[in-house]
């Protein structure tokens, strides 16, 4: 009892002070020392720090840093070449202003599912929005929920083929690729669009009626934002979409065709870590799909950099932190894993249910609600137990796929938690807090895509995976 409490404790510890602003990779390893002091007195502490806590950090950026790197970069020069804004204001212009909620939703939507950041969008998106619920006198507040739903939930976690790290985490654990389950991803992509637009919508219809309008002048918030303005007039919509389409194009083309007709009979010596391209494939196809979008989005928009080296420079230097953090988090989860109190909290989790779909979907949900950040909370779940649910998966005759799927959605549920960096960071930018804007982030993010999750899991027993 002893060792769970001080899980607890240090689970507690590490929710409050990310909430406070502390940075997660100065207090995940002291967050970790509090639960392994309390859960196993005789612990060697410098020897868990560096034989435990340091290479889980390892392992993850190793598996991961290239799609943190292609990312940002890609988000950096989408952002100083004009391409995201160009992209927002042609959807705007498309579904009108008079809809703007649909419209800052689509535009949030399609940057982050063509690999822009999720960060990235929201400055880039955000005085868009501000200028839109200004002139249809929306309440601000609902602001950072329609920048949430567009940028981290469908497009996070359902759709599939989403460069979004929270989809490719699961690849090596599951030998999937981002296309995992396509039809329940697209099902539940559809119902948190859906139902997230109809609630956003109806609380701008309510505040109308209650005469509530846009409020009090938005602090100018996004002033912190890189404030790069590209040379020249603004990119034209078939150029800024161009790469976005070419993301999706080449990670499917790759995923599914040309690297599974290469020989990668070498994966298998030692020299290669004896894996096999199932696991690594997925993985790869992402690499080229960013890694090409980024070349052609600067050929087909040289001119509009004012420096093309110092945004290579900035992307590069920008995905360093937030990989970090999530790898911070993941090595602190590593060190509570290893702990004997964790095996007893692990055990009843996994024997609330026989079900190695719904298990899967509890303990990801759990982990990722305790540490407030979707691919930090997936990461510590599969690596604790993401073997022995593929075994439970297998025996039961299921698809890895449907695994894949179900852990990615689980990851975007109880992720955006008030604690979540993502939700902090949004609300920072739109200058509003939790009290005035939470509620209906909740809605959008937690609400909402735990109930797509249940339904791809309620379909994929009544019709298999699809």
């Amino acid at each position: 009892m002893l060792g769970i409490l001080g899980i607890l404790v240090s689970l507690l510890l590490l929710i409050v002070l990310a909430y406070r602003g502390w940075n997660v990779i100065l207090i995940a390893p002291l967050c970790a020392l509090v639960g392994l002091l309390l859960g196993d007195f005789d612990a060697p502490v410098l020897a868990t720090y560096t034989q435990v806590f340091m290479p889980a950090l390892g392992n993850y950026l190793i598996k991961f840093f290239p799609l943190f790197l292609l990312g940002a970069v890609f988000g950096k020069l989408m952002d100083d070449s004009g391409c995201a804004r160009t992209i927002a204001h042609q959807i705007v212009e498309w579904t009108g202003k008079e809809r703007a909620i649909i419209a800052i939703i689509l535009a949030c939507g399609v940057l982050t599912y063509g690999g822009v950041s999720l960060f990235v969008v929201a400055f880039a998106v955000f005085p868009v929005a501000i200028q839109m619920f200004r002139e249809g006198n929306l309440p601000k507040r609902l602001i950072p929920a329609t920048i949430a739903l567009g940028s981290f939930t469908f497009t996070m976690s359902a759709l599939p083929g989403s460069p979004a790290i929270q989809n490719a985490i699961p690849m090596p654990y599951f030998h999937t690729d981002a296309f995992a389950a396509p039809g329940l991803g697209l099902i539940a992509g559809v119902v948190m669009f859906v139902c997230g637009s109809l609630w956003l919508m109806l609380r701008a219809r309510r505040a109308r009626a209650a005469g509530e309008g846009f409020g009090d002048e938005a602090p100018a918030a996004a002033a912190s934002a890189p404030a790069t303005t590209p040379l020249g007039e603004m990119p034209s919509f078939a150029v800024a979409i161009t790469p976005v389409i070419l993301v999706l194009a080449v990670n499917f083309v790759f995923s599914k065709y040309v690297i599974a007709d290469l020989d990668t009979s070498y994966l298998a010596t030692p020299k290669y870590g004896k894996t096999t391209v199932a696991a690594v494939g997925g993985t790869w196809a992402i690499i080229i799909a960013m890694l090409t979008a980024c070349v052609v989005l600067i050929a087909l928009t040289w001119k509009r950099f004012q420096n093309v080296r110092q945004s290579l420079t900035d992307g590069a230097l920008g995905s360093m932190l937030p990989i970090l953090n999530v790898g911070s988090e993941v090595a602190y989860g590593g060190v509570i894993a290893s702990l004997a109190a964790f095996a007893i909290i692990k055990d009843w989790l996994m024997g609330l249910t026989d079900n190695p779909v719904v298990g899967l979907a509890i303990i990801v949900n759990v982990l990722a609600g305790i540490t407030g950040s979707a691919s930090g909370g997936m990461s510590i779940a599969l690596q604790a137990v993401g073997q022995q649910y593929l075994e439970l998966a297998q025996a039961a005759g299921l698809t890895p796929q449907i695994l894949h799927r179900v852990a990615a959605l689980a990851s975007g549920g109880l992720d955006a938690l008030p604690h979540n960096g993502a939700v902090i960071t949004l609300l920072a930018i739109c200058g509003l807090n939790h009290k005035q804007s939470y509620f209906d982030i909740f809605m959008v993010a937690v609400a909402f895509p735990l109930l797509s999750m249940v339904l791809v899991i309620v379909l994929n027993g009544l019709f298999g995976t699809f």
